[in-house]
């Protein structure tokens, strides 16, 4: 694993490869080259070596949401009701398995996890949480909001 001082070797021409490729993932190496005045080949070599480093984790096409039925996004706070590394690790396997689960992040504060949950309506979300979610032990509390209206919702990291 890449540690965090190897984000310091990115000079200018990476940093600017990784913006471009974050605006839109079908940049080719050629349309790359030529916004930066460089040859294809360097292009690609730069960009093979941002994969290898891990800078570049995962390339994937984004689909609209609302597109593909899924008209309610949650954003579920869950609460354990005990703290060991044996709960934690169980509800951690349990949760990575349920499919409409979009992320699941081990926070700090009032609540233990945050989970984002994509579903059609409501019918389904209430079918998640009193089929999946609560099948799953040592949970001591579980409260969901959900989103009326996405103001914004960015996918690049800056690079300084």
């Amino acid at each position: 694993m890449e540690n965090f001082s190897d984000r310091l070797h990115l000079d200018p021409v990476d940093k600017k490869i990784l913006e471009m490729l974050q605006e839109d993932a079908n940049y080719t190496n050629k349309e790359i080259a030529a916004q930066l005045g460089l040859t294809i080949t360097p292009v690609y070599e730069r960009i093979k070596k941002l994969k290898r480093s891990g800078f570049i984790k995962k390339t994937v096409i984004i689909i609209d949401p609302k597109k593909a039925g899924k008209n309610i996004l949650a954003f579920c706070n869950v609460s354990l009701k005990e703290h060991t590394l044996a709960f934690i690790n169980e509800f951690q396997d349990k949760i990575v398995k349920l499919e409409e689960v979009q992320a699941c992040y081990h926070i700090a504060g009032q609540y233990d996890y945050l989970l984002t949950v994509y579903a059609n309506d409501m019918d389904e979300y209430q079918n998640f949480i009193t089929t999946k979610l609560a099948a799953i032990e040592n949970i001591a509390h579980v409260q969901s909001s959900f989103v009326m209206k996405e103001v914004k919702k960015e996918y690049a990291i800056r690079i300084e």
